[in-house]
């Protein structure tokens, strides 16, 4: 541990005691310990940070290098070190003309080209000249992915849906089989137009789900059903075999990390649900987010801000997992996009030079929208045995114009919620609210007991004036910087995901033994758990 960590955890020993609501004693409390960019406003006043614990995490940045780290993530040096790759999501959004070079070629030009064909291509089949095989538009799109290939646009789609002005849009991943039959028990095969996104065109739970619905087309409309099928990946000779035609193909460079994808081709979706300027104001979002990350200085910076919040309560304070509440309905998948983002790329215990980390690195990630989540789990967050830092997300105004007084319950909600985090209720108080509910001598002091909670709970709010294209691409970046700073200082690769590759890989050698066509000696080879757990799965007898 460096010597400035050392410091920063003894000035936590020396503070702790220290109240969030004392800390308001000063006048400039809120405008000191609060950054804004663009309209977006990132309040972490109500946090123990203080001016000393935000200058030695200043020096921690510092120490790690992070300005240079940022120039070559933007200027697409390898960084993804452990898959020879640059990680270059940002220059899907690059709002410049200055080169963008990976192994001495500018990538620009081959990005502009494909988002050209991606707009040409939503527009057609928005308007109806790209149509079906009966000469109808089409009414209905389904994106079958797994991971970045549908959380992301999932997401996205969702949270934009003021701006739905093109077919519905529906998301498979799950390769149980009751995602694909539900999705497709509604649709009509004649009006539908499937969108199959996988890089490698191998993802086993997508190309399982993206058979089932090719049967299902061909059920309704033959053999011929190349009107019907698009693809986001790379692998043509793959896309060509399963029926699609080259012009609609969508490929991106290794150096788009799934969970990093969805500004460019598995975009896709998002921009046939929204239309092309409303997926390019998303862009905007996200590059003026960009910009901001790069130029801003440290205290102004929200991406850093938000890391800082991060760092301080992960491995200073001790919490060991944050919570995502958005209070906006169409933000109900943020959390779980989040989740992904956030905890497969820094759920790491490896250092980028292979030896295991010194300190704790990613919390576990967790949510739901409000004012849902009241109802369900914010017992714990107020009175549980362990601190959780919430981080809220609300806008200034709503969609539903007409509808203004539920948006005003909503803000008053979220703003009370990190009120009552931070106040918490003192016994005092709590024994006159028992004493009004009827409780005296001992049964007061019970139930005093059970009203009081200590607050000083720490919160950090995000207030916007709406949820636009531009405000939500400005959101996603603003995580995904944050998250990048975090892996920066915790010494980690946060775009790889060597994590996950094991289960894969085991998955694939049970499925002979699931399916009963394994020779008998491979069950001997597992555990005895796991033998077990094959006999009751697949012998209806036992």
């Amino acid at each position: 541990m460096t010597q400035t960590w050392q410091l920063l955890a003894k000035h936590r020993e020396q503070t702790a005691d220290t109240s969030l609501l004392s800390l308001f004693d000063s006048a400039d409390r809120f405008k000191s310990f609060s950054a804004e960019a663009d309209g977006l406003l990132l309040d972490y006043s109500k946090t123990a940070l203080d001016t000393t614990a935000l200058s030695l995490l200043e020096h921690i940045t510092t120490e790690v290098s992070l300005t240079d780290r940022i120039s070559e993530m933007f200027n697409g040096e390898k960084i993804n070190t452990t898959e020879n790759r640059a990680v270059l999501h940002t220059a899907l959004r690059a709002q410049t003309d200055e080169p963008i070079t990976v192994d001495g070629e500018n990538v620009l030009p081959a990005i502009r080209q494909t988002l050209q064909q991606m707009e040409s291509y939503a527009e057609a089949v928005r308007c109806g000249s790209i149509h079906s095989n009966s000469g109808s538009k089409f009414t209905d799109v389904i994106n079958i992915g797994i991971g970045g290939s549908d959380l992301g646009p999932a997401m996205a789609t969702l949270a934009l849906a003021p701006y739905h002005n093109g077919p519905r849009c529906h998301f498979v991943s799950n390769i149980d089989g009751a995602h694909i039959a539900d999705t497709l028990k509604g649709l009509d095969p004649q009006t539908t137009l499937v969108i199959i996104a996988s890089k490698s065109f191998t993802t086993i739970e997508t190309m399982t789900n993206a058979r089932t619905a090719l049967d299902w087309l061909r059920a309704a409309l033959g053999d011929d059903t190349s009107a019907h099928l698009a693809a986001v990946s790379t692998a043509l000779d793959k896309t060509s075999t399963f029926g699609i035609a080259p012009e609609r193909v969508f490929g991106f460079a290794d150096w788009v990390g799934g969970r990093y994808s969805l500004w460019g081709p598995v975009g896709l979706p998002i921009m046939i649900a929204i239309g092309i300027e409303n997926f390019r104001q998303f862009l905007n979002g996200a590059a003026a987010m960009d910009r901001h990350f790069r130029t801003a200085p440290f205290r102004n910076n929200l991406p850093m801000m938000l890391a800082a919040t991060g760092i301080w309560h992960h491995n200073i304070c001790g919490y060991d997992s944050r919570a995502i509440l958005p209070y906006d309905q169409r933000l109900s998948r943020f959390p779980a996009y989040l989740q992904q983002l956030d905890m497969e790329s820094n759920g790491k215990s490896v250092a980028l030079d292979g030896s295991l980390l010194q300190r704790d690195s990613g919390p576990i990630v967790w949510g739901e929208p409000g004012t849902n989540g009241q109802h369900a789990f914010y017992q714990l967050l107020h009175q549980g045995t362990r601190v959780v830092p919430a981080e809220f997300l609300i806008a200034a105004q709503a969609h539903e114009a007409d509808l203004a007084h539920h948006h005003q319950l909503l803000v008053a909600n979220c703003l009370a919620q990190s009120e009552a985090l931070m106040l918490g209720r003192s016994r005092e108080d709590a024994r006159v609210i028992a004493a009004k509910r009827g409780f005296s001598g001992d049964a007061l002091e019970q139930m005093a007991g059970h009203l009081a909670f200590e607050g000083n709970r720490p919160s950090v709010t995000l207030a916007y004036p709406k949820l636009t294209p531009f405000v939500l691409g400005q959101l996603i970046a603003l995580y995904e910087h944050r998250v990048f700073v975090e892996g920066v200082i915790w010494g980690l690769n946060s775009f790889d995901q060597w994590g996950v590759e094991l289960g894969k890989e085991l998955a694939v050698s049970l499925l002979p033994l699931v399916d009963g066509s394994a020779p008998a000696e491979a069950y001997s080879e597992k555990d005895g758990s796991t033998r077990g757990l094959l006999s009751k799965l697949t012998d209806p007898q036992s």
